[in-house]
């Protein structure tokens, strides 16, 4: 061990860091991060006198005194609800070294001379790649196919999701942009899980497994939605066949909703265009499709793959699957696009693989299709659509030779059986997309108001005498007006409370819910025929965000009620509800899982929510910044396991709290093999040490339950608990 002082030179600032060098690099870079706000995936740190960079590997024992502190992009690490964007980072901070861009740019150049003598110079097969394509994409214009479509989306029900996505962001007042990005990921997520994956047919007599037989002809009726391919499949345990007709009419996908990536792209690229998308199909020459959508909230044109339910992440394919790409065409009701620079970093290797036509070639097939689908067009209308061609243009060639985020992982293919991936050679990493995390707002007030109004509801128990097993009853009859309320159409809750008024105990401690029901955004109301019932208040967001919350609470405390032995004695001890719950603060993770394992879903009060830190099996962190560093003295947290895979659940961990902003630590709380028994099992630690006002305060955790079975951990939920004031 040895103690250092540091000079940390950061915007014309100097910062002294007293610092233990046998507590590792990223300890440091989070003493920097305490005091100067750059987050440690943004730092790049270099020895003042001799400008050398100091990383993971430096000797912090050695190098020098003084040190300067570059934020590579600087963004204030705000305690604002809704933090402003980040500016766009400049053309010259996105490209790559000079030297590595040199060398790209002379790699490309040989692949085009090289491409001059490899070329099949074969035009008409080109177009006959692409054009088949072009009736299809018309499909999605026909109003008959598109109400079939809407018809068959759960509308109100994403438009809450969406909703409910944003405010957990702190955005409770989106725009109709932004409304619209939001809704459009929902519309994604639910056709993920509403369609279904074909790798073979279940049989259609006796519903058994069964195996390919080759193929057939189409019938008449297969061949009415474009089922030019038949694949015939023979029953494994009936010997019965079944057929299974490729179709290409995105209507009659409406109605199967199955089929593999081509029916999978075809149908969700209808939907897209139904709820009023600028959308295009992408034809992959390797063998792939998805779709694109124009955001108005990004302002330019996202990636969307429904068979993997991953968005805007164009490099999946190279960097996660492995593909060796060639020719990826857009195919839209305006026209058609070579789009390939979008989804590649390696645009010599492609090049060297576009052997089909040269590129101006290509060029041109593509540009004369184009003037046919446009031909008619108003001057107008062209002119715009040029406008945007010219910027995607422009941006494409831009991000070709960007620096990847090296924190970025991405997975393999997910969809399709392994040994049918294997056979693509697309069966990549089974890790899900994963980066490192950014500063996130911890958007959970509601969820220590309603901890603090279950905590009035027991405490009215013990007032009132309850039994048990009356307490439990008044919980599910609770739990039962909530469930109707969730059931009910967001914009409008609400549910009659008359069938359960006539029960004597319930209408007693019925004042004792007031507080809840307002932390719910809900009120009692007494109609002018006397019937009683419950609805909206005030913004009906509020409610779609907080009654999981108050859900999954009521059945922790009916779990725990009826295992509870000394009821009377031992309900206040309940590891739900407590007071004092700390919210709104700040937190920052060694990493997260994208999109659904960030680090806020540790806070949200949601069982089913999780973080997910893919490479924290062996040692992650978490660092809790209270909010405009208000100083809290923690006297206990809960930590709950997550969903499922116990061996990523944590074993060993040290909790730290710091009253100067992280600058120094000190341990509150020290934990070592530690077994969840059970899933969402919420366990309960007391701060037994002498305890002390922290503005900060860090997770370390040293070890999951199962090392060696997994690199991940996962947490369902972390509440920490502050001292009475």
């Amino acid at each position: 061990m040895v103690a250092r002082t540091f000079q940390v030179v950061h915007d014309d600032s100097d910062f002294d860091i007293h610092y233990d060098t046998d507590d590792g690099f990223e300890v440091f870079q989070f003493q920097l991060y305490s005091l100067t706000s750059v987050p440690p995936h943004q730092q790049k740190i270099f020895g003042a006198e001799q400008d050398t960079p100091v990383t993971t590997d430096s000797d912090l024992i050695a190098i020098s005194d003084k040190l300067r502190l570059v934020s590579v992009k600087e963004s204030d690490f705000h305690s604002e609800p809704v933090p402003e964007p980040e500016p766009e980072p400049s053309y010259s901070d996105l490209l790559k070294s000079d030297e590595e861009l040199a060398r790209l740019l002379q790699a490309e150049e040989e692949a085009l001379m090289l491409q001059q003598y490899m070329s099949n110079e074969n035009p008409r097969e080109f177009d006959s790649r692409v054009r088949p394509y072009i009736s299809q994409v018309r499909m999605y214009e026909d109003p008959t196919r598109q109400e079939a479509a809407r018809k068959s989306v759960p509308v109100e029900e994403l438009e809450e999701k969406a909703l409910v996505s944003l405010a957990k962001e702190g955005n409770f007042k989106p725009s109709k942009i932004e409304q619209d990005h939001a809704f459009m990921l929902q519309l994604l997520f639910w056709f993920k899980t509403s369609f279904r994956w074909v790798n073979s047919p279940s049989c259609h007599d006796c519903g058994k497994e069964t195996v390919a037989q080759g193929m057939t002809a189409a019938l008449p009726s297969e061949t009415l939605y474009g089922a030019s391919r038949v694949e015939l499949y023979r029953c494994t345990f009936c010997s019965k066949l079944t057929r299974f007709p490729r179709y290409n009419d995105p209507m009659k996908l409406v109605e199967t909703r199955e089929g593999r990536c081509g029916e999978w792209a075809n149908c969700f690229t209808l939907y897209c265009r139904a709820f009023g998308y600028e959308s295009r199909l992408i034809l992959d020459f390797t063998d792939h499709v998805w779709t694109e959508c124009f955001s108005q909230f990004l302002g330019r044109w996202m990636h969307l793959d429904p068979c993997e339910g991953i968005y805007d992440k164009p490099l999946l394919y190279e960097k996660g699957w492995g593909k060796k790409l060639n020719y990826v065409i857009a195919i839209a009701k305006d026209g058609v696009y070579d789009v390939t620079k979008r989804y590649t970093r390696k645009w010599h290797e492609v090049l060297a693989r576009r052997t089909m036509l040269t590129e101006p070639s290509a060029s041109s097939v593509l540009r004369n299709v184009t003037e046919e689908i446009r031909r008619g067009l108003a001057s107008e209308l062209l002119s715009i659509i040029q406008a945007r061609d010219m910027e995607e243009k422009e941006e494409l060639e831009r991000s070709l030779h960007a620096n990847d985020d090296e924190s970025l992982s991405l997975p393999g293919r997910r969809s399709g059986n392994e040994e049918w991936r294997k056979s693509r050679l697309e069966i990549g990493s089974d890790e899900l997309s994963s980066s490192a995390c950014p500063v996130r707002l911890c958007v959970d007030e509601h969820v220590t108001r309603i901890y603090t109004a279950f905590h009035a509801v027991l405490y009215q128990f013990v007032g009132e005498e309850l039994t048990k097993s009356e307490a439990v009853e008044v919980l599910r009859i609770t739990k039962g007006i909530l469930l109707d309320l969730r059931n009910s159409p967001y914009k409008s809750r609400s549910t009659s409370i008359d069938s359960v008024l006539n029960k004597p105990k319930f209408q007693k401690l019925l004042p004792s819910f007031d507080e809840l029901l307002d932390a719910l955004s809900l009120e009692k109301k007494v109609n002018t025929d006397g019937t009683v019932e419950i609805g909206l208040v005030a913004d009906p967001v509020v409610t779609s965000l907080a009654l999981p919350v108050a859900l999954d609470a009521l059945d922790d405390m009916i779990y725990n009620l009826d295992k509870c032995e000394n009821y009377g004695k031992d309900m206040f001890l309940l590891q739900l509800p407590k007071l004092n719950r700390i919210h709104s603060g700040s937190v920052i993770a060694s990493s997260e899982e994208l999109p659904f394992g960030i680090i806020t879903s540790a806070f949200d009060g949601i069982r089913v929510s999780k973080w997910e830190e893919p490479n924290g099996a062996r040692g992650c962190w978490i660092v809790y910044r209270t909010f405009d560093y208000k100083m809290f003295e923690l006297v206990a947290y809960d930590l709950m396991s997550a969903n499922d895979a116990p061996e990523r659940d944590p074993m060993d961990w040290i909790l730290e709290g710091s009253s100067d902003k992280g600058i120094s630590w000190q341990v509150l709380d020290k934990q070592t093999s530690q077994l969840f028994e059970d899933r969402f099992q919420r366990r309960t630690y007391k701060i037994s040490c002498a305890s002390f006002p922290c503005n900060v305060f860090r997770f370390r955790f040293l070890a999951v339950r199962d090392v060696h079975s997994t690199s991940r951990l996962q947490i369902g939920s972390i509440d920490l608990y502050a001292k009475s004031t």
